[in-house]
């Protein structure tokens, strides 16, 4: 079968699915191997580039989305979607970021982490589709878990959680505060730094300035 005939199959799967396909589906439908499924969607990935197209396919775990491009999303909202857009305060972005880093946490780890309750957060995350119940834990009242989805790694353009930034290294001081020893270690290079600058030695003046200081003492011009 030709690639091009494979890539309008894959394009019109994932459009008519309108939702992440995942590598399985496609090799079940297709009858061929997950390596040609990877490697002409990356071909198509490529395609889509062009500034010509409006649609673009995204990687979500081990699933494959049609979507259109996030760079033309104010004008399609206005016409297809007239809900508010997510209005995530700073501490639901905290808890979101506590949940995509912890996966299967629950609500009163989160709380413990963040000092407050987290109630409020939970409800509006879960509302807008970022986090979802992962199971009850095997501890005392059996807790609640939860755990980010998909929209999450849609929105904000992962293509799993192994992709998040890595966290800065931590330690806690002898007053139980967070001490974040990037910072530190930068702090010391500094202040190293202006420490050999402090104690290098003036460079030696050229004869010229020299001649220069000399007659200017004495009020002098030195093309007299």
């Amino acid at each position: 079968m030709e690639i091009n005939q494979l890539k309008s199959m894959i394009e019109a799967i994932l459009f008519a699915a309108g939702r992440p396909v995942t590598q399985k589906e496609l090799v079940l439908s297709l009858e061929i191997s997950e390596e040609d499924i990877e490697n002409i969607i990356a071909s198509m990935q490529e395609d889509y580039k062009q500034e010509t197209r409006g649609i673009e396919i995204i990687k979500i775990n081990e699933s494959y989305q049609l979507c259109t491009k996030k760079e033309l999303y104010d004008f399609i909202l206005p016409v297809v979607d007239k809900r508010n857009k997510p209005n995530l305060s700073n501490a639901a972005l905290e808890t979101l970021a506590i949940v995509a880093y912890n996966p299967k946490i629950t609500r009163p780890e989160i709380e413990a982490i963040r000092g407050v309750s987290a109630d409020a957060c939970v409800y509006k995350l879960m509302e807008y589709g970022l986090i979802e119940e992962a199971g009850k834990i095997d501890l005392p009242g059996k807790p609640m878990s939860y755990r980010t989805t998909e929209d999450f790694l849609r929105m904000f353009g992962y293509s799993s959680l192994e992709e998040l930034p890595e966290l800065p290294k931590y330690r806690m001081d002898e007053n139980q505060q967070i001490v974040i020893d990037e910072l530190v270690e930068q702090e010391e290079r500094e202040e190293e730094s202006v420490k050999e600058k402090k104690g290098k030695p003036e460079a030696p003046m050229p004869e010229r300035e020299k001649q220069k200081k000399e007659i200017s003492k004495f009020g002098g011009n030195e093309n007299e």
